[in-house]
C-alpha cells in the first residue's frame, strides 16, 4: 500500500476550534481572583474536580458574595484579603512544581489588571481563563453535564453566546436515566475481568482487544471486528474483554443504562456450555399446552422508519425477541417494555457459540408456547445465517412453525444512502453482493474486474488489506492459480481480470443511523484510509465506478470523510388537507386527526 503523503492530511477547519481535554486536577492549586458569584461557581467547580482554589479580593468581608463567603467560611477554600501581587503565581502552587499555581481565573473581564496577569501566565504557561475575553485565555471551560463519572462537555469556542448551554441540556435531555452509573459499572467488571484474567500475563496480540475502550479520545480501532479463529491459542484470553467492548459499542444505551447485577453475572461468565446464560444451570422452562412459533426478520439497515410493517407488527407482538447485536438501538427502543429482549452475545471469533446460544433460546421459547422474534440487521437471507436456521428449526421438528419476513439489505440501501448509484446508465450494468470473510475466517474467492460492475463487499472491513491484495493482485492455491483453473464446460483456464488500483469505492458505516459516515477513495489508498479513520462497524465496501456517479473527487486529495445521515429527515410529520375550499380540513399529527377551521 501507499505511504502516508501530505496530499492524505485534512484541510484546515474552517472555524478555529480547540483541543478538548479533560484535565486531572487532583491536588491542583487553582487561584481565582474576584468576588462575584461567577468566583463562586469556579470555585465549586474547582473542589469538584479535586483541586485546592484560592481566591484573592481586597473585598471587605461583609460585602462579598454570600456564595463566596460560604465557601470560605467551609474552609474548603482558602482566602486571602488582599490584591492581586504577581508573585501569586509562582509562590503559591504546590512544592512538587515550584510552587507555580496550576491554573488561574480572573472572574472579571473589566478588572484593568486582566490584560498583565494573562500576559504573565502566558509567558510562565500557567492555564488561564478570563471570562468574556477569548483573546485573554489561553483555555476556556465547556458547559458540562455530570452524571457520575460520565461528563458531557460542549463548546461554541466563543461562537454561539448561550448556544452551547441549550445544546448541552438538549443532549442530556436525550440521554437514558442511570448512564452514568452504567459507566462506573461496566468499568467495574472491566478492571475485574482484567484482573481476573491476568492482564499481565496476556500474549502481545492479545494487546488490541484488552486496551480496547480505555481512551476516550479514539474511536473503535480498523481491527475491533478482526475475526479470531479457533487456531488463535490465545482467544480463549480474551473473549470475556472482547464481548464486553462488544456491549458497550452494540447495545443500545437504554439497554446500558438498565444494566443489573445478573447482566454482569453473564458478562463474567466463561462460555462452558449452551445453556442460556438467563437460566439457571439444569433448569428447563415448564412447556405451554400448545407450540408457539419463530419469525425470523430483517430490521433493514439501521433507521427505525425503514422497518417494514410486518416486522413492526412482529416487535409489537412477540413474547421473546432474540436481536443480533447490530440491530440499532432505534428499532430496539420500538420494543414494547413488557418484552424480554436477548442480545447475541456475537464478537469475531465467538459467533459460532453465540448463535447456539441463540438457536437453543429459540427452541426454548418456541417449545413453551412463545412467539419468539429473530431480529436480524438488513435481510435474514442475505449474510444473515437465516437460511442455516430456518434448516435448524426444520431439523428440529418446527418447520412449520417458521416465518420469514424480508428486510431493506443495507448492501443495496447503503450505497444509496451514501450518494451511490448500484446502477446507472453509461457507467453501472450490474451489482455484485460479496463477503469478504469466509467460513471460518478463509478469504472466499475474489470476484473479478468488470468496468460496468457494482461490487458490495460485506464482512470486509476487518481484512481489507488483504481483500485490496486479492482483488489487484494474482491468487495463489496449493501452487496453482485460481485463476487459470478452467470453469466449468470450459476446457482452458481463464485469467481472471484483476482490478485496477485506481478503482473508486467507498466504505460505508452505519448507513442510515445518525452517525452514519462515508469514506471516499480509490482502492489504492482504502486501507490507508481505514486505519488513520477508525472503525466504526457495522460497514461495507462499495468498488466500482459507480462510486463517483454522482460525486467529484477533489483534485489531490486520497480520501473523503462525510459524516452524518439525513437522508429520511422529510419533516413530513403534519399534512394538511382542505375538503371544501372553505377553509375546514383535517390535519394528520402523529397518528391523530384534528378537525381544523380556518378564520
Amino acid at each position: 500500500m501507499a505511504s502516508s503523503s501530505p496530499t492524505t492530511l485534512p484541510p484546515p477547519p474552517a472555524y478555529h476550534t480547540s483541543l478538548l481535554a479533560a484535565h486531572n486536577c487532583r491536588g491542583h492549586i487553582h487561584l481565582i481572583l474576584g468576588s462575584n458569584p461567577l468566583a463562586a461557581s469556579r470555585a465549586t467547580q474547582s473542589l469538584a474536580a479535586g483541586a485546592k482554589p484560592i481566591i484573592i479580593t481586597s473585598v471587605p468581608a461583609a460585602d462579598l458574595h454570600h456564595a463566596v463567603a460560604a465557601h470560605i467560611a467551609s474552609g474548603a477554600v482558602t482566602h486571602l484579603a488582599r490584591a492581586y501581587e504577581e508573585n501569586d503565581l509562582s509562590t503559591l502552587g504546590r512544592q512538587e512544581v515550584d510552587h507555580v499555581v496550576d491554573a488561574v481565573f480572573v472572574t472579571s473581564s473589566r478588572d484593568p489588571i486582566a490584560p498583565t496577569v494573562s500576559a504573565t501566565c502566558k509567558r510562565l504557561r500557567i492555564p488561564i481563563n478570563v471570562v468574556d475575553a477569548p483573546a485573554l485565555c489561553s483555555f476556556s471551560l465547556l458547559s458540562v453535564h455530570v452524571d457520575g463519572p460520565l461528563q458531557i462537555g460542549v463548546t461554541t469556542n466563543g461562537r454561539g453566546c448561550k448556544l452551547a448551554s441549550r445544546i448541552r441540556r438538549e443532549v442530556a435531555a436525550a440521554l437514558p436515566d442511570g448512564l452514568g452509573s452504567a459507566c462506573a459499572t461496566l468499568g467495574d467488571v472491566r478492571r475485574r475481568i482484567m484482573q481476573e484474567d491476568g492482564k499481565a500475563k496476556l500474549h502481545p496480540s492479545a494487546k488490541g482487544a484488552e486496551d480496547e475502550g480505555v481512551d476516550d479520545s479514539v474511536d473503535q480501532t480498523a481491527a475491533f471486528n478482526k475475526l479470531v479463529t479457533e487456531a488463535d491459542a490465545d482467544a480463549a484470553k480474551t473473549r470475556r474483554i472482547r464481548w464486553l467492548s462488544q456491549i458497550c459499542e452494540y447495545w443500545p444505551l437504554k439497554r446500558l443504562s438498565a444494566i443489573t447485577d445478573a447482566d454482569v453475572a453473564a458478562i463474567l461468565k466463561s462460555y462452558p456450555t449452551s445453556t442460556s446464560p438467563d437460566l439457571p444451570s439444569g433448569a428447563t422452562p415448564q412447556p405451554r399446552p400448545t407450540t408457539g412459533r419463530i419469525i425470523l426478520a430483517g430490521s433493514g439497515p439501521g433507521h427505525p422508519d425503514l422497518l417494514t410493517q410486518a416486522t413492526h407488527k412482529a416487535i409489537q407482538r412477540a413474547d421473546l425477541i432474540l436481536a443480533d447485536k447490530l440491530v440499532p438501538a432505534g428499532v430496539l427502543d420500538l420494543i414494547p417494555r413488557r418484552t424480554p429482549v436477548r442480545i447475541a452475545r456475537k464478537f469475531p471469533g465467538n459467533a459460532d457459540r453465540a448463535q447456539e446460544e441463540l438457536l437453543q433460546q429459540a427452541l426454548d421459547g418456541v417449545r413453551a408456547g412463545q412467539t419468539v422474534l429473530r431480529l436480524k440487521q438488513g435481510d435474514p437471507f442475505i449474510y444473515g445465517r437465516g437460511g442455516e436456521e430456518v434448516a435448524f428449526f426444520r431439523a428440529h421438528g418446527l418447520g412449520d412453525r417458521v416465518v420469514v419476513l424480508p428486510g431493506i439489505t443495507s448492501s443495496l440501501s447503503a450505497p444509496l444512502f451514501a450518494g451511490i448509484p448500484a446502477t446507472q446508465r453509461d457507467v453501472a450494468d450490474q451489482v455484485l453482493v460479496c463477503t469478504g470473510t469466509g467460513k471460518k475466517g478463509k478469504p472466499p474467492v475474489p470476484p473479478e474486474f468488470v468496468a460496468s460492475r457494482t461490487v458490495v463487499f460485506l464482512m470486509a472491513l476487518h481484512r481489507i488489506g488483504g481483500l485490496v491484495g486479492e482483488l489487484t493482485t494474482r491468487v495463489e492455491e496449493d501452487g496453482v492459480w485460481e485463476s487459470d483453473k478452467p470453469r466449468e464446460g470450459e476446457t482452458t483456464g481463464r485469467r481472471r481480470a484483476l482490478w485496477p488500483l485506481d478503482t473508486p469505492c467507498a466504505v460505508v458505516e452505519r448507513a442510515s443511523c445518525p452517525d452514519q459516515r462515508v469514506i471516499r477513495t480509490t482502492l489504492r489508498f482504502v486501507a490507508e484510509a481505514i486505519e488513520q479513520e477508525g472503525s466504526r462497524p457495522p460497514g461495507l465496501l462499495v468498488v466500482g465506478r459507480a462510486c463517483e456517479a454522482l460525486f467529484t473527487p477533489a483534485e489531490g486529495k486520497t480520501w473523503a470523510v462525510e459524516d452524518g445521515f439525513k437522508g429520511l429527515d422529510l419533516d413530513l410529520g403534519v399534512e394538511l388537507e382542505l375538503g371544501n375550499g372553505e377553509g375546514e380540513g383535517v390535519v394528520s399529527e402523529g397518528g391523530k386527526d384534528v378537525a381544523v377551521t380556518s378564520s
